[in-house]
């Protein structure tokens, strides 16, 4: 068959967008994208169900390809649904007056914990003055030294009664710094050492008797100041309660009425209440009193009365959405800060502050589960937070044993929320595969396409979204010129004619791009030259290394011929991946056969510089010529491949039907044109397969015989089933279809060989064997041959052993 019956036409080659027929002048005409979210119903539904669902388990995986605008999807998403929920509660942090280790959590509707604080902080700018100056006026001054007065005057009768009893006895009561002392005196004398020695036995047994008896009334005497003294003590405590009440007790009762109807919060005020009277001796002290010693006098503290908002949604209309951008442990699950004070750290319930956990709590958190991983504590908490339903704030230093102090054990949150984790579908695969947790709590997959097909509906939501976009981000409507290169630029990032790319942030960067160069041109309208340029230059940035691959070929430093014709050498095409830029280059692809037994031998896999697939597809056409050419001979053959002037790993299997023509031409004695590149991989029964990239593996090779110079003569061959998804250059569509470029789609080897030799590849006969003068009757020949000597010279080896 002709060359012609193969080669496809201009118009196959690239999917073109009319201006004209868009149908509007500018996307400025356009009404934006209300969902934010385009062409993807099946993550749409899987959302639905997950954020339907207030089950604990039903959180959800959002899977999907990076810069496909999944995080801003569903932020757009949840928010507008979270806006139509209920508010969730605040929840503060007060003082345990029981447990002050164990900080308390209290739960307050929506907005009320800036005020309970606000409350709080009043009460305790009022203690600040009222105490002190309640403690210093002339009233308690007056009922204070009236206490005193009595028990003063009570002290003194029991003493004077003590010593007119010492004096009736011969004694002497002596009260000193030390104490009391009772001993025996005459004329309110002591008696001397001499005057002891002179009395009498009896005297001296009688003033010993008076003594202990006088002793014993002394200690009763002791004994009742001491009970007067504690039940003075006892008084004047009294008396500063009844005046702290006073100023207090109102202030709490109001307090107490306003929140009456928050159990949780009355029992608190109480509380404080009771700690205020309780300590009231180191609240009226006046702060700042000067002292006789160089260190500061502390103040009064009153931080126990203070209040910690912990959570505040008195700013949230509807339920919360966050986005975690660094989900560490601290961002996460909250933290206990510490202050340092004389050397040492301290820390008290005011420095508990909460992570993006709490500040989701009764809404959503998203996160990126690639970050989440990176913090191996944040995973492993989160999913238990998830398991136990409440959210506790542990010390992450503790936990690992770096810090062994004492701190505090705040009271658990209870969790009500949402997670939604964003990842790729290799992660989920490992997650649901060997983390026997993650399947019980993200039981909602929701799977975001990489591309859509190219429909109106599909066009309309895309153009739709790129209003909104332009609209959002202040930027210069499209013209339709810019729209129709716009939507081909979608093709060509999907390599689909009949599709288009769902990767928002590829899209959405070449639109600010354009819209640069449109400001810079002057233009109000970014037009479809500003488009382009935008395209070009975002490849020209990228493209050094292809340019300097082609300049490489141009020198001579790589052998690539594109022209005369090679038995054994065929031009294939490798595609190299660079990140953000992926283009091809052609490799020269040779094979050489000689008699032997070792089959097909591919050097890179003999040298380890070769993938699996690249194995397999060496097999595979090992497999295709033994089923063609051994079902009456066995093969007895070496035949040998290679990627000339490769120095790099070899993988994929879309150079085997170039692998196997080489081979094929080696038997044949056919020699193919060196003006032709092909690419495709082969079937055991020579179908030519799909492969990947193969826009840039015919761009790749237009760009070589352009700087060589365009005679009408070169080409590429390509898959048929790859037919749809060319979205060449149009640049290379008009060298089409001025007939200085072709490009051809093949469905078998034996198309292949035919435009690549054009010499029939000869269909197989009835009888055996294949159509006289053809490709594969040549091959078979050569074989057989082949064949016959091995026989030959194994007849002549038996010989000579036979002679020894």
């Amino acid at each position: 068959m002709p060359r012609d019956d193969w080669e496809l036409k201009p118009e196959e080659l690239r999917a073109v967008y009319t201006p004209d027929e868009l149908g509007f002048e500018t996307t400025a005409e356009l009404a934006s994208l209300s969902e934010q979210v385009i062409a993807q119903n099946r993550a749409l539904h899987a959302l639905e169900l997950g954020l339907g669902m207030k089950d604990h388990d039903f959180n959800i995986y959002v899977s999907g390809q990076p810069r496909s605008g999944r995080t801003a999807m569903i932020r757009n998403y949840v928010e507008k649904l979270a806006a139509t929920e209920k508010t969730p509660p605040d929840f503060v942090y007060v003082y345990n007056f029981k447990e002050p280790e164990k900080p308390r959590a209290l739960q307050l509707p929506t907005g009320q914990g800036k005020v309970l604080r606000d409350d709080m902080d009043e009460l305790i700018n009022t203690l600040k003055i009222q105490i002190p100056e309640i403690f210093e006026s002339e009233d308690y001054s007056n009922r204070r030294e009236a206490l005193v007065h009595q028990f003063t005057q009570e002290r003194n009768n029991i003493l004077k009664e003590l010593d007119q009893r010492a004096t009736e006895e011969g004694f002497i009561l002596n009260i000193s710094q030390a104490g009391m002392m009772i001993f025996p005196g005459r004329d309110g004398k002591p008696l001397t050492e001499e005057e002891l020695k002179a009395l009498t036995d009896a005297e001296r047994e009688e003033l010993r008797q008076k003594s202990n008896a006088l002793h014993n009334e002394m200690n009763e005497a002791l004994r009742k100041i001491r009970r007067m003294e504690k039940e003075f003590q006892q008084a004047e405590k009294k008396l500063d309660q009844d005046v702290a009440l006073f100023v207090v007790g109102h202030l709490i009762e109001e307090l107490v009425e306003k929140y009456q109807g928050q159990p949780e919060v009355t029992t608190y005020l109480k509380e404080v209440q009771d700690d205020i009277l309780k300590n009231i001796d180191d609240l009226k002290r006046r702060p700042g009193q000067p002292t006789p010693f160089p260190f500061p006098t502390p103040e009064p503290s009153f931080v126990q009365y203070q209040v910690n908002v912990f959570v505040d949604n008195s700013a949230c209309k509807g339920a919360p959405v966050v986005v975690e951008g660094n989900p560490t442990y601290p961002n996460l699950f909250g933290s206990i800060e510490r202050k340092a004070q004389f050397g040492t750290l301290l820390t008290d319930f005011t420095l508990i502050h909460p992570g993006s956990v709490h500040r989701a709590n009764g809404g959503y958190l998203i996160i990126n589960v690639m970050d989440l991983l990176k913090w191996f504590y944040s995973y492993e908490a989160l999913k238990r937070t998830l398991k136990e339903r409440e959210i506790k704030i542990e010390d992450l230093g503790e936990q690992l044993g770096l810090i062994t102090t004492k701190t505090l054990r705040p009271e658990p949150i209870p969790l009500r929320l949402k997670v939604i984790l964003i990842g790729n579908p290799w992660l989920y695969q490992l997650l649901y595969s060997y983390d026997e947790d993650f399947h019980k709590f993200f039981k909602i997959k929701a799977d975001f396409d990489w591309e859509m097909k190219r429909t109106p509906d599909h066009q309309t939501q895309l153009l739709a979204f790129v209003q909104g976009f332009t609209e959002k981000e202040h930027l210069a409507p499209l013209h339709k010129t810019a729209v129709s290169r716009f939507l081909e630029y979608a093709s060509e990032l999907a390599d689909h004619k009949n599709k288009m790319s769902l990767q928002v942030g590829e899209l959405t960067d070449i639109i600010r791009e354009a819209n640069f160069y449109a400001r810079r041109r002057g233009h109000d309208l970014i037009m479809g030259e500003d488009m382009e340029k935008a395209i070009s230059e975002k490849i020209f940035r990228s493209d050094l290394f292809e340019e300097k691959m082609q300049d490489y070929i141009q020198e001579g430093m790589l052998f690539i011929e594109t022209s005369g014709a090679v038995v054994g050498q065929v031009n294939g095409l490798s595609v190299y991946m660079l990140g953000d830029y992926a283009f091809a280059r052609p490799s020269r692809i040779t094979a050489t056969v000689s008699l032997g037994r070792e089959g097909v031998v591919a050097i890179e896999r003999e040298s380890k510089m070769s993938g699996n697939i690249h194995t397999k597809g060496v097999m595979i056409l090992a497999s295709f010529l033994r089923s063609r050419f051994a079902q009456d001979k066995p093969l007895t053959l070496s035949a040998h491949l290679t990627f000339e002037q490769s120095y790099s790993m070899v993988e994929g299997d879309s150079a085997s039907a170039a692998e196997l023509i080489a081979i094929l031409s080696c038997l044949a004695e056919v020699p193919i044109a060196q003006h032709i590149a092909m690419t495709g991989s082969v079937s055991q029964r020579g179908e030519f397969q799909p492969i990947g990239g193969v826009n840039w593996k015919i761009e790749g090779f237009y760009k070589v015989c352009k700087a060589r110079g365009l005679d009408g003569s070169h080409g590429v061959i390509i898959p048929r089933a790859n037919v749809q998804q060319l979205m060449l250059k149009p640049e290379i569509v008009e060298a089409v279809r001025q007939g200085k470029f072709h490009v051809w789609a093949a469905q078998h080897v034996d198309e292949a060989m035919e435009i690549l030799t054009g010499v029939p590849a000869g269909r197989p006969l009835p009888e055996g064997g294949f159509e006289e003068g053809s490709i594969n009757a040549r091959v078979d020949q050569k074989l057989r041959e082949m064949m016959e000597l091995v026989k030959k010279f194994m007849k002549e080896e038996e010989g000579k052993k036979g002679e020894e």
